[in-house]
This record gives structure tokens, sequence and C-alpha cells, in this order.
């Protein structure tokens, strides 16, 4: 897809998982009033509170299920270090927020306007509905005064990193000498010496063993482990008991018919020819000269759009394929660009078309129409939509039984199970970095299990939410405390890694006599690999280390020769024959190299920035609680 298409999405991401997201998203703050609220992080005085932290969770949950579709892992976001992710996401928005105050950047009210008029969520009749707009903000518990304070952080925070990208200049010389060193190539051969040719001649002996079971002991260390017992309250798992009449199921279904059908979609190819809204007007001019020259040439010879597309669009994803876009509906496009798109009939040609990018020749393919599925192909869907939503309705109040059982009855599960009709579950030995089974190896759930009072009192742990609507109380039936494994118990593996280790430092040695033979103009008896041509472009499966070895070592004489140890312990023995020097890159191709690498070091630049920002101002993260 085609950068305009996207150039808004940082702005009104959020805002779009706020009006799309289903409405029943609730935390176990949500089902517990205790007017105490704790926070996870603090970012230069500013807290961001438990809340806050779960619903981006519950958001990157939502987005990561949709995209993932079956494929998604429920438990992902138990990973320790994904939902550290999503707290420093949240902790970087903060510090850019910060940031704009404090240069004193601000959002006119016309811009803000603007903005959010153009969010496709709050159209009816492709015109922006100020009574939508009010009716998706109630539904997320949102005034538009708070819907429009998140809007001006958004496009605040936007405005600082446009204004780091925009200070990014690359001088022409650095262009032209990475553009070398990314395509000259160099003609190898390759042999690998591998370590396991040399396991056989290997015989440990004893103080060898005891040695590296000594220095190593760590890897031989049995951890904490615990036998539990646990209950898992859930919401689908209730939902499953609501009975749904058919006549609701009728009606969601004819009061909801956007959400069973396609709309209508419209297969694009473009030519952009490149103006930003930065052009003065002669260039603009000529831009759109250029656009007209097009358009009449293909008013005459229609049949020549990919062509010309490919040779001519500055679109470079899309002008790789003829300057297809796909079939799109509306709500994804720039304004001007989707208003001639969804006017047009198949087979038109249309342009120019002027946009904050360019000038446009637009020709439209196919029309697929808006179609909506029939009631019985999505009754189960909507059936299971009625029960989840019946069940969430007094879901809060079972999870507040729930947590007060377990709480106030800690010595045994068998209570709450009992009130509740939840069955007892048994685990094996499990420890604090046990991924199955994933319903009790929520990070937090497992720090509950771990804890003093869980193991030496054996009370159950609290409720703990695992997964969206999913909560857990454990008990710990059984306990052992780590332990390193006798050299006994260990010692086929020890030796294993020994011979493996001496293996590789014979590879090793090996290759460096042969190299420095060859270094030294000596004969060596060396079964040279196929000849390939290689460069930082086209590595043909090299390693870092090695295409860098490779473009380090002196070619004034060749053939020249270098050598490396591989990440699995092989040493490479490589022979440079010849160097390839690449073509000049002409106009076309060097502005392309150009915006690409322009584009690779706004992104390090950007990420420089923002660790700059997170060294000026005080951050602090309560590790515990998230």
């Amino acid at each position: 897809m085609f950068d305009f298409v996207h150039r808004k999405k940082t702005i009104v991401q959020v805002i779009l998982l706020l009006a799309i997201l289903p409405f029943m998203f609730w935390g176990v703050e949500s089902y517990r009033t205790d007017g105490k609220e704790s926070y996870v992080a603090v970012v230069d005085g500013e807290e961001i509170t438990r809340r806050e932290f779960e619903q981006a969770l519950r958001n990157q949950h939502e987005t990561m299920r949709n995209m993932l579709g079956d494929k998604f892992d429920s438990t992902l976001l138990d990973n320790p270090q994904m939902r550290l992710a999503v707290l420093e996401n949240l902790i970087q928005k903060k510090l850019l927020q910060h940031e704009a105050v404090n240069v004193g950047l601000t959002v006119l009210d016309s811009q803000l306007a603007r903005e959010i008029q153009n969010i496709s969520a709050f159209h009816e009749d492709q015109k922006f509905s100020y009574q939508r707009y009010e009716e998706l903000l109630r539904r997320q518990q949102m005034t538009p005064a708070m819907f429009e304070s998140r809007m001006v952080a958004e496009i605040m925070q936007q405005q600082v990193l446009e204004a780091v990208a925009k200070s990014t200049v690359i001088p022409d010389t650095v262009t032209r000498n990475v553009a070398h060193l990314s395509e000259v190539k160099r003609e190898i051969n390759q042999v690998k010496i591998e370590p396991q040719h040399f396991i056989s001649q290997i015989n440990p002996d004893e103080a060898a063993i005891q040695s590296y079971y000594e220095n190593h002991q760590a890897d031989f260390l049995l951890p904490e482990r615990v036998r539990i017992e646990y209950v898992v309250l859930s919401l689908e798992e209730l939902a499953q008991q609501e009975e749904v009449a058919a006549d609701e199921i009728k009606k969601y279904f004819d009061e909801h018919q956007s959400e069973f059908g396609q709309e209508e979609q419209r297969q694009a190819s473009h030519i952009l020819i490149a103006a930003p809204a930065t052009a003065s007007d002669d260039e603009k001019a000529a831009a759109r000269e250029k656009a007209e020259n097009l358009l009449a040439q293909l008013k005459a010879e229609p049949e020549k759009f990919a062509e010309l597309a490919s040779e001519h669009s500055e679109d470079q994803g899309s002008a790789k394929v003829g300057g297809d876009l796909g079939f799109l509906g509306r709500g994804i496009l720039i304004k001007e660009f989707e208003d001639q798109l969804f006017q047009m009939q198949p087979n038109e040609i249309r342009g120019p078309v002027e946009t904050t990018f360019g000038f446009h020749i637009i020709k439209l393919s196919e029309i697929k129409p808006a179609q909506t599925a029939p009631l019985e192909e999505v009754r189960d869907k909507i059936e299971q939509t009625l029960k989840r939503q019946k069940a969430a309705s007094h879901f809060g109040e079972i999870v507040e039984d729930f947590s007060n059982i377990v709480y106030e009855q800690s010595d045994s599960l068998q209570p709450a199970a009992e009130r509740l009709g939840l069955a007892i579950q048994q685990s094996e030995w499990i420890d604090k970095k046990s991924k199955e089974p994933a319903i009790v190896t929520n990070e937090k759930l497992l720090q509950a299990i771990f804890s003093d009072d869980a193991i030496n009192e054996k009370h159950n742990t609290e409720a703990i939410e695992v997964m969206p609507d999913t909560f857990v109380s454990a008990r710990v039936l059984e306990h052992k405390s780590a332990a390193i494994q006798s050299l006994d118990v260990v010692r086929d593996e020890v030796i294993d890694r020994v011979k493996k280790q001496l293996a590789a430092e014979l590879a090793e040695q090996e290759g460096r006599d042969k190299l420095a033979q060859l270094q030294a103009g000596e004969n060596v008896s060396v079964s040279w690999g196929d000849t390939k041509e290689i460069s930082y472009m086209q590595p043909q499966g090299l390693e870092l280390d090695t295409l860098r070895a490779i473009s380090q070592t002196e070619s004034d004489k060749l053939p020249a020769y270098t050598g490396v140890t591989g990440s699995e312990g092989s040493f490479s023995l490589i022979r440079i024959n010849r160097i390839i020097e690449p073509a000049s890159l002409d106009k076309d191709q060097y502005q392309v190299f150009s915006n690409q690498l322009k584009q690779m070091i706004v992104q390090e630049e950007l990420s420089s920035y923002q660790l700059g920002l997170r060294q000026r101002y005080d951050v602090k993260i309560r590790e515990e609680s998230y």
C-alpha cells in the first residue's frame, strides 16, 4: 500500500481502536470498587495507572487477535517481555507528550476538528456525523472532551516525531558511499571446518569433567518447583451456560447488519508524481504537467497503464506491481483520492488528482459490491455474542464473589468450587519459568504461587486475571527447593559439553593454522566449496560477522584469505578471488536507494531521540506491579 494511505496511522490508530473494539472489555480493576488505583510507572511525576496499563494490554490483545485470527495465542501477552513492551509504549507516549508541552507545541481547534471529521468511523453517508461521534464515544464511556483531549495528545506526539524526522539530512557523498559498499560484490570460495569432525578424537579426563562441572554449576540447577491445585473462573465458560432465544438472535441480526457483510470494495491502481506540501509552486507545476502528459498518453493507450506506472510512478511499493493497490474500502485512502475513486466506473482512468503527496492518475479495474451474509450463516456467531453479553452483565458480581471466597476461606479451594460449580484441577511440577499449562503460568500468578504465604502457609492465592475475563486461584500441594544436581546425575551431559567445547577449539585452531599458511603463500590442501558472489545486499546465507571480515580484508593482492569463527562453533576459511565493482546507479535507482537509506536513518534518529527523552526525564517502573 502506498505511503499516503498510512500517513495518519499514528494519529488515528488509538481512535479507530476505540471505535471498533467490542464493548465489553473489563479488567480486574473494573470488578472491584475499593477506591484505590495502583500505578505501574511514573513519568516525570505523572502516573501510568494499572487501569491504563490493563486497558493497553486489552487493546493489544484484541488487535493481535484480529490480525492473527486462529493462529493467535491468547497467552502471548502473559509473557513478561511482551507486557513490558506494552508498558514501554505507554511510557514513550507520555514522554513525547511532556516534550511537546515543554517545547511549546499546540494544536489549533481547526486542526483538531479536521482530524476528527476525517475519521471514517464517525461517518454516515460518507459525511461526518456528530450523532454517530457521540454514540460511539458513549459506548466507550467517554465524553467528547475526553476524546478530544486524547486526540490533542496524539497529534502533539506526532508533531514531535515529525520534527525529528524532517531534520534528518544525508549528504550525497554518504549516500553514494553506502550504496557502493552495499552493492560491491566479492567472488569467494568457502570451506567450513566443523567441530563434529574432532569429537571422536576427544576423551576428556576426570579433571576436565570436574572442572567444567564446577565452573558451570548454574547450568545444572534444578529450580524451585511446586505442584498445585487450581480453579478457573472464565467468562467464556459461564457464557456457555446462558440461554438465547431465536427471536433475540433475529433482533440482533436486524440491528447489526454492518457486522455481517462486506462493504463495497474497489480495485485501484495509480501513478504518483510526487509533489509534497513543502514543494515550491514551480515544482508542483512541473509535477502536474508530467502527470497530465502521462494521462494524455493513457487516454490514447489505456492498456499501457501498468507499464507506465512501473516506469514513472514515484510510489515505489505499488510501482513494482504496475501501480496496483488491490481492493480498497472506504476510510483507508486520503480523502481527495477516495472521493474520485468511488465516483469512477470500471476501467475508467482519471486524473491528475492532487493530494498532499502529489498528483495521482487513478485507474479503477473492478468493483466488488457490498454484501450481507444470510442469518443462518452467522446464527452461531450471534448466539455466542449474545451469550457472552448476558454472562458479562453479571460477571463482575461473580468475580467479586469468587475473590472473596478464596480469600476468606484461604485454606481450601473447595468452597469456591462448590459455590460456583468450578472444577478443581491439578498441575504437574512447575517452576517460575514454566510455560505449561498456560492457564497457570501467567507471570503474576506464578509470583503469587511462589510467595511465602502460598508455600509456607498453604494459603490460596488471590483471584488473579491471567487473561482477559479469566481468573485463577491456586493452592500449593507440594514444594521442592532449588538444588544443584550432583555430578553423578549429569555426568553424561557434562561429558558431552566438554567434548563439544574441546572440538570447537580444535576446529578453530586448525582453521587459524591453515589461514596463516595461506596468508604466507604456502601450499595448503583445502577442499574449497563452490564459487559464489556475495555482498551486503546479497549475503548468500553468510552471517554478518563473516561478511564484515570479508569486506575488511585487504584486497590489494588477490587471492586474499580470511577466516572467522561461526556462531555454531565452526571455523569458516574464505578465499577472496576478485572484487566486482557495481554499476553506477541511474537517477531513479539512486533516488530509490536514497529514500530507503533515509527511512532507515530516520528510524535510528527517532530511536536515539526517544532514548534521549528517557534519559532526560525521570521514569520509574514498579516491576512488581506489571
